[in-house]
Parts: structure tokens; C-alpha cells; sequence
């Protein structure tokens, strides 16, 4: 089944993605947010699946317009003029943005073209940018995914959870 990560039953002392990132946030005394676009909200949703999420995650926020982007995570609007709302620019201001703004040690922002109308031959449908902000350093990815609109959103949620995992590991050990 394809949407099988998200809903799978966990073998015996087995964790889920989001239970290994509440957990390493936690272990670290760390807080994070989300600023969110074509995920609406799936990605602070899939975190609150997970028991005690609440000491780990305060506030997210879903800025699926630019006059959101720009009201509630300072993204420029001349990053949004200049590159659009979906581009690795505003990925990243999202990231940091939303960061500053919930007074968060850790930030994952998405933002892309879930489908199934809405892209064009410079922007398809799929293409996705995660930002993930952990340390005072932004890093930025862009997906394409070829999915279904909501295949398109798990698979940009699931996406974003591994890199906050990998940068928690990678950067912060315990």
C-alpha cells in the first residue's frame, strides 16, 4: 500500500519516523515549528501523533497565501515577486521566518505544487522545496515528486521529518 509509512502498524518496540523526531527534539530540550504551504498543516499534524509532542512543539503555521507568508513569517515579498512562492528562497525565509516568529530552536518549512492542476513547464506539479532550519543554518531541498496530490503531501511530510532527523543527528549529538 502505498500510503503504508504513514499508516503501518509498528512491530513490537518499533518506532515511527515522528515518534524518533519528538524524541530527539526532547532529548535535546529543543522546540520546533512548522511554516507550512502545500502540506497545510500535515506536517505539525504528523508530529501530534506522537504523545508528548506538546513539550517539543508549540506553535506551526500554515501560510498557504504570500500575504500569510509574508504577515505571519516575514517571508520578503521581494523574494516572492523575485523567485515565487514556491522556489528554495522562500523555503528557506519560511524556515527562518517561522523560526524567529515562535522563538523556535528548530523549523521545517514546505512549500510547493501538490497538483494535480497548478504547475507549469518551469514549475511542475511535484515540485517541492523543504526547508529545515536547526542550529542558526538553513538548509534547503527540492523534491519532485509524481504522486497524486495527497501522496504528493505525505511524501513532502515524510520528507521533511527525515531531514530534521538526519540534521538532529548529524549536527547534535547527544
Amino acid at each position: 500500500m502505498y500510503l503504508e509509512w504513514f499508516f503501518k502498524e509498528k512491530a513490537a518496540g518499533e518506532k515511527s519516523l515522528e515518534e524518533v523526531v519528538v524524541d530527539l527534539l526532547a532529548e535535546r530540550k529543543l522546540h520546533v515549528t512548522t511554516a507550512e504551504s502545500c502540506t497545510g498543516g500535515l506536517i505539525a499534524g504528523t508530529l501530534v501523533n506522537v504523545a508528548g509532542a506538546s513539550d517539543v512543539l508549540n506553535e506551526g503555521y500554515v501560510t498557504y497565501s504570500n500575504e500569510a507568508k509574508e504577515r505571519l513569517i516575514h517571508v520578503s515579498h521581494e523574494t516572492l515577486e523575485t523567485y515565487g512562492a514556491v522556489s528554495e528562497q522562500t523555503a528557506h525565509e519560511m524556515a527562518e521566518g517561522a523560526a524567529k516568529a515562535a522563538n523556535a530552536d528548530a523549523a521545517l518549512s514546505a512549500t510547493g505544487i501538490a497538483g494535480p492542476g497548478g504547475g507549469t513547464e518551469e514549475k511542475p506539479v511535484g515540485l517541492v522545496y523543504i526547508g529545515c532550519y536547526l542550529n542558526g543554518k538553513t538548509t534547503v531541498k527540492e523534491c519532485r515528486w509524481n504522486g497524486s496530490r495527497m501522496e504528493n503531501r505525505l511524501d513532502t511530510v515524510k520528507a521533511a521529518l527525515e531531514m530534521l532527523k538526519e540534521r538532529l543527528v548529524e549536527e547534535m549529538p547527544v
